[in-house]
C-alpha cells in the first residue's frame, strides 16, 4: 500500500495504491473519491478492494491544484459530462490495466461526487462500475449508451438525491445494461462508511454511516465485481 504518481494527459497525479497479498495478477479498480478529496477514509476504501484480490487505485482528483480550483473543475465536469477528471479516471484506468500485475479488466467505484464520476465513466472502458450515492445525468439513458454492467446503491432519506436510484434503473433497464441497482430506506448519505479526520465533521448532519445498509451494499458489490470484473461467481 503506498502513495504513488501515474501519467495522465496533463502530466503526472499523485494516487494511492493497495496491492493485494495474495499471488497476482489481479483485476482492477479505482476508487473515486467524496468531496473531501483523497482522505485516509478512502484509502482504507482501495484497502478492503486489496483485501479482496482487487489492485485498487484511488486517484487525488483534486491533487493538480488548490483544493478550492480543483473542487470547482471536478463539479463542472459533474455537470457537463466531461472535463479533466474523467480524463485522470481514464488514464488510472489504463495504468492499471497495462501493469504486468494486472488480468487488464478494471472495475471503478464512487462515493457521492465519485459516485457520479463513475456513471460518467461507466461507457468508457470500465468492466463494471459502482456509484455510491451519485448524481445521474438528466439524459441518463443517452449518456449511458454501451455502458458497463453497474451495481448503485443509494439512501432513501438522501433527499438531494431523491428519486435518483429508481431513474438510473430505469435508464439501465431499457438500455439493456446487466445491473443491481438498490435504495436503503432508512439509510441517509455518505452510508458505507465512518468518516474521520477533517470529513468527520459532517457527520451525521451530512453524512451518516449505517453499518446494517453498508454490510448488504458491499456484499453486493462485492459480488457484483466478482462476476463481471474477476470474473467468478461465489
Amino acid at each position: 500500500m503506498a502513495d504513488l504518481t501515474y501519467p495522465v494527459p496533463s502530466g503526472t497525479l499523485a494516487g494511492y495504491l493497495a496491492v493485494p497479498s495474495t499471488p497476482g495478477p489481479w483485476p482492477g479498480v479505482v476508487v473515486l473519491h467524496e468531496i473531501f478529496g483523497l482522505t485516509d477514509d478512502i484509502r482504507r476504501q482501495a484497502d478492503r478492494f486489496a483485501d479482496a484480490g482487487y489492485l485498487a487505485l484511488a486517484p487525488d482528483l483534486f491533487g493538480w491544484g488548490n483544493t478550492a480550483r480543483c473542487l470547482i473543475a471536478t463539479m463542472r465536469t459533474m455537470m457537463s459530462g466531461h472535463g479533466r477528471a474523467l480524463d485522470d479516471i481514464q488514464a488510472g484506468r489504463r495504468m492499471l490495466a497495462d501493469r504486468d500485475d494486472c488480468t487488464g479488466q478494471v472495475g471503478v467505484i464512487g462515493f457521492c461526487m465519485g459516485g457520479g464520476l463513475a456513471v460518467l465513466v461507466a461507457p468508457e472502458g470500465f468492466a463494471a462500475a459502482a456509484p455510491n450515492y451519485g448524481d445521474v445525468p438528466k439524459d441518463a439513458e443517452h449518456k449511458l449508451r454501451d455502458a458497463c454492467p453497474m451495481v448503485a446503491s443509494y439512501a432513501g432519506k438522501d433527499r438531494r438525491l431523491r428519486g435518483t436510484a429508481e431513474r438510473l434503473e430505469a435508464a439501465l433497464a431499457a438500455l439493456g445494461v446487466d445491473h443491481d441497482v438498490k435504495e436503503y430506506a432508512e439509510a441517509k448519505h455518505g452510508f458505507l462508511f465512518p468518516h474521520t479526520g477533517k470529513a468527520a465533521i459532517s457527520e451525521p448532519l451530512i453524512v451518516q454511516f449505517d453499518p446494517d445498509a453498508a454490510a448488504d451494499a458491499w456484499q453486493r458489490i462485492f459480488s457484483f465485481f466478482d462476476q463481471h470484473v474477476k470474473g467468478t461467481t461465489a
